[in-house]
């Protein structure tokens, strides 16, 4: 497998029918947050869901207000098993008729929950391993080990016609192996779950506050902005750099963009970035971003 200048792991890129262009890759997240996660990956002749945490109804009604047709999708690929990452994920392949890729330990967890309340089972699951490497139509899919409070939790690093997307939310830190498989994303999905004084005094109860700031939780506005500002950490190459999951209950937007703005700006002028920064929504869809 070729690699790019930014040590990637990547297809060349392919050619339309004309031969002149390479097909374009299109993402588009439509939903991310406590509530339930989706972004829908594209190229030319490939469509894979990650993760499905909106009912099927609604996944294709935010498809509809984008004007994107609710073409068959090829393939899922499911983080963990967590509901606001599953949730349509039985009806979505269902009706699909497409494989659901997923660890062997997130597929037992995601058939205990579905059996408990009464729903069907998914019918055609894949099972892959993180650090094992594989294709779906013309997407390359790394799937990558994450630290978190799941059965066996990954992130998924995303090349095609020689762009890298990353998305990797529900993490409690930032080890790595984890900044490893960031490096070189032309689209950058990454938590920015809550900010640590409003998580601090607010409703939750206290052993739920310290699952989410344990190393198995949620990323901090403050951990994601350390890592923003280290360009031996970030290398602040993303066109696109989505700042995701956020807590509607402990953190808001503009607490998130400004805490990420000024670790941004204190990064050596040698290794700016100059990526446009965006904050995903649980209530909208945002994007599509296109390459």
């Amino acid at each position: 497998m070729p690699v790019d200048p930014r040590g990637r792991l990547c297809h060349h890129p392919k050619q339309s029918r004309q031969g002149s262009r390479a097909i374009s890759v299109r993402v588009t997240i439509l939903a991310s947050g406590s509530s339930g996660n989706a972004t829908l990956v594209e190229t030319g002749s490939t469509r894979l869901l990650v993760d499905a945490g909106l009912s099927r109804r609604e996944t294709l009604r935010r498809l509809a207000a984008l004007g994107i047709a609710p073409e068959p999708i090829d393939a899922i690929l499911v983080s963990h098993e967590h509901t606001d990452h599953s949730t349509g994920l039985a009806a979505i392949s269902s009706k699909a008729r497409c494989p659901v890729f997923l660890t062997e330990p997130t597929h037992r967890e995601i058939c205990r929950i579905l059996s408990e309340d009464g729903g069907k089972g998914v019918e055609r699951a894949e099972y892959i391993e993180a650090g094992t490497r594989f294709t779906i139509g013309d997407i390359e899919v790394d799937p990558f080990s994450i630290p978190h409070d799941a059965a066996d939790p990954v992130g998924y690093a995303l090349c095609a016609a020689g762009v890298k997307i990353a998305i990797v939310t529900d993490l409690g830190y930032l080890p790595q192996l984890v900044k490893f498989h960031l490096r070189g994303a032309d689209c950058l999905i990454l938590e920015s779950n809550h900010d640590l004084e409003m998580l601090k005094v607010g409703p939750y109860p206290w052993s739920v506050k310290q699952r989410v700031m344990s190393r198995t939780g949620h990323l901090s506005n403050h951990v994601v902005s350390e890592f923003l500002a280290d360009p031996e950490d970030f290398d602040g190459r993303p066109r696109h750099l989505v700042l995701a999951h956020l807590s509607e209950q402990n953190n808001t937007p503009d607490l998130a963009r400004i805490s990420a703005e000024e670790a941004l700006g204190r990064r050596p002028s040698d290794s700016r970035f100059q990526g446009e920064l965006l904050i995903a929504s649980q209530s909208a869809p945002l994007g599509p971003f296109l390459f």
